[in-house]
C-alpha cells in the first residue's frame, strides 16, 4: 500500500521581521558592485568576544589524587579557581 506523502516545504519568512541595521553595521559591511569588491569588511557583525587577558590562564592536564580532587569538588563550581588559587598560595604568589 503507498502511504501519501506531505510535501515539505519551507516557512515563507517575511523580509520585513528582519531587524533593522544599525550605523556601525553599515560602517564595517564589505561593499559590493556586482562581482567587485569595493570594500572589505571590517571586523565582525557579531558582538565582541570577552577581551583579552593580560595574563591569561594556561590549559594543562594534571594529575591529582582522588581524595584531592574530590575535597576541591566538595566545594562546589568554581573547584579549579580553588586549585589555582591553593597552588598560588603554596608558592607565595
Amino acid at each position: 500500500m503507498n502511504e501519501s506523502k506531505k510535501k515539505s516545504e519551507k516557512p515563507w519568512v517575511n523580509s520585513d521581521d528582519a531587524p533593522e541595521w544599525t550605523d556601525d553595521q553599515f560602517d564595517r559591511a564589505a561593499i559590493w558592485e556586482g562581482n567587485k569588491l569595493l570594500r572589505p569588511a571590517d571586523g565582525t557583525l557579531t558582538k565582541p568576544g570577552r577581551p583579552k587577558l593580560e595574563n591569561p590562564k594556561q590549559q594543562v592536564t594534571l594529575r591529582l589524587d582522588q581524595a584531592v580532587l574530590e575535597k576541591f569538588k566538595a566545594g562546589g563550581a568554581g573547584w579549579q579557581t580553588r586549585i589555582n588559587e591553593t597552588l598560588r598560595k603554596a608558592l607565595g604568589l
